[in-house]
Formats: structure tokens, sequence, C-alpha cells
């Protein structure tokens, strides 16, 4: 299972300003150094939780039908489901109409219950385009993973030319790990 983003969050989560509030900047002269750190930040973020924290469309890819019809989607938290194209052995693609799926986008991971269709037409490869994330603004996220990026942000700020790549002393701040473990999947 792989998973692409089409298209990415129109913003971030954080708002430069109360970003640079954060910091104790008084100029502008960093803004072009702390929007990286910041986009940087929320991409970490977003691949250790399994979170998309400001709306974006993602493609699911998968290899084989599920033989038990189900798809887990491990993006939270799902919005909606835009298509689903299945593929034949061929490559021949086919479009599976909304009406063939249910989906359970209130569960973490969210579920996509698929009709007996693949099974009986032996479909192979499967993507799924989607929707993620709280919202539209960083209004949206909770405030937990805000602080979470702000703390992130302000370390990589702090030892940004201190230390080599090879030689930093921690990439996570312990604050950065406690922000973002209630958010974490855990697998039993």
């Amino acid at each position: 299972m792989t998973i692409n983003v089409l298209t990415p969050p129109a913003v971030e989560p954080v708002a430069l300003a109360e970003l640079r509030q954060f910091l104790r900047l008084q100029g502008e002269n960093d803004d072009a150094l702390v929007s990286g750190l910041l986009k940087a930040a929320r991409e970490t973020l977003e691949a250790q939780t399994g979170l998309a924290l400001i709306r974006q469309s993602l493609r699911l890819y998968i290899d084989r039908w599920p033989t038990d019809g189900r798809i887990r989607i491990a993006r939270y938290p799902v919005q909606s489901v835009i298509c689903i194209t299945a593929y034949q052995r061929d490559g021949t693609p086919i479009n599976i109409p909304k009406s063939d799926i249910w989906i359970d986008a209130a569960s973490r991971p969210a579920c996509l219950h698929l009709s007996e269709l693949g099974r009986e037409s032996k479909l192979a490869g499967i993507e799924i385009d989607f929707v993620a994330g709280f919202g539209e603004t960083g209004a949206d996220v909770p405030d937990a993973l805000k602080h979470a990026l702000m703390t992130l942000v302000a370390h990589w700020y702090e030892f940004r030319g201190v230390y080599g790549p090879a030689d930093h002393p921690v990439s996570l701040t312990p604050a950065f790990d406690r922000a973002v473990a209630l958010w974490r999947r855990v697998p039993l």
C-alpha cells in the first residue's frame, strides 16, 4: 500500500505570524526559512502519526483486490472518497460506482467496504482517490498538534547552523514526542 499526495494542503496549520511570535522573531528576514521548516515539520508529524492536518487530496495504491472486501485507509481523518479505479489483469481500468462501496470514515483507520465485484471478476490493483484532513484552515487542527509543530520548528530553527546533519544531537524534541504521542497509531 502506497499513499501519494495529489493536491497538497492550501495552507499550513500554523500561520507564519503566529509562528514568528512563538519564535520571538522581530523581522521578516527568516520567513522563507521558517516557512520551509514549518512545511517539513508538518510532513514529519503526518508521516509519524498517519494524520492529514489540513484538507488534501490523496491517492491510495493497492496491488490486489482484498480477499475480505475491506480496505483500511491509513490516513486520518478521511472526509470523502472521490473515486475508486480497479484494474483488470491486462491493465484495463474499471471505475467502481459509489453505490458498490461503503466507508466507515469515523474509525481509525477508516475502513472502505467493497462489493463482491472484485472477487467475481478477477480484478487486480486498485487506486482510491480520497480527501483527508481536519479542515480547510489551521483553526480546524487540534491545538496540541499545532503546538507540536511550533515546538519542532523552534528546535530546528535553534540548531540550524550549530551542528552538521550527522552530528545533530536530536532531530525531534521530547516536547514534540509527548504532544504527538496521543495521536500515534499503536499496532496491537
